[in-house]
């Protein structure tokens, strides 16, 4: 419980914190659903190479798509810079003076991106269903294990990314890797369905992949035990990989 109180009460600093910054605030609340809706013009002819034979439409494209912008945005891009901001400004290093424990601290800096993240996934199904008419999702359950798992592996991979940031500046220019092999192969611009079958296969492995194919597959259905295994487990083995990355190279004092 005492653990449970910390976290939250680092959350809710973290979120006032937030609040105050102006910038990253809109970068979290409106660049997920203008991406989206961005893309979903852009691509208005996508049709004809072939969207129908994958059984989403162009509404349903846009829709998880805008679900791994929120991923990127809200999560990767947002916890980078708030990493690297209390680094440089001694935050962590004088957190770790009190009774915060490691986990404790990184999970209480991440908590507003967390919610603002999943309150964001919650109004994109609800407005698709509600706005666009788009039919619900088939599989809820896929969905809640696609967006928890996607929150985990863009948490995990953004403590792991903020050590090579020099300065807050330079945290957005750290976060692109993550962002372009997303949105080129993890099916959030091209359904892997689109792309040759050597390629999918790769794209398959990538961070983000597991976590947007349950949300997709959640939505549409058609997704069997053993695919859905597979990908679950592709994401627990990046988290593995990012938690053993935060242990060895997270800094918690300003680089030198």
């Amino acid at each position: 419980m005492k653990a449970m109180t910390r976290v939250l009460a680092l959350g809710r600093a973290e979120l006032t914190l937030l609040g105050r910054n102006r910038l990253a605030l809109h970068v979290a609340v409106l660049v997920p659903p203008l991406m989206a809706w961005a893309m979903r013009r852009s691509i208005g002819g996508i049709d004809g190479l072939g969207l129908g034979e994958t059984g989403m439409s162009l509404d349903e494209l846009a829709l998880t798509a805008g679900f791994g912008f929120v991923l990127l945005f809200v999560v990767h891009q947002n916890l980078v810079s708030a990493y690297v901001a209390r680094r440089e400004e001694l935050v962590l290093k004088r957190l770790r003076c009190g009774e915060a424990r490691d986990p404790e601290i990184l999970a209480g800096t991440a908590l507003p991106a967390v919610l603002i993240s999943v309150a964001q996934c919650a109004l994109l199904a609800v407005v698709g269903v509600g706005r666009l008419g788009m039919r619900g999702p088939a599989r809820p359950d896929l969905m809640v294990a696609g967006l928890v798992l996607g929150i985990v592996v863009c948490a995990t991979l953004a403590a792991v990314t903020s050590a090579w940031a020099r300065s807050v500046e330079s945290a957005q220019l750290v976060t692109l890797p993550l962002f372009l092999v997303s949105l080129m192969g993890s099916g959030i611009g091209v359904p892997p369905e689109l792309l040759p079958a050597p390629v999918a296969s790769v794209c398959e492995l990538l961070p983000l992949s597991p976590a947007l194919a349950l949300m997709r597959g959640g939505w549409l259905g058609g997704m069997g035990a053993y695919a859905a295994i597979g990908h679950v487990m592709t994401a627990l083995a990046w988290t593995g990989m990012a938690v053993f990355a935060v242990k060895r190279w997270f800094r918690w004092e300003p680089r030198r």
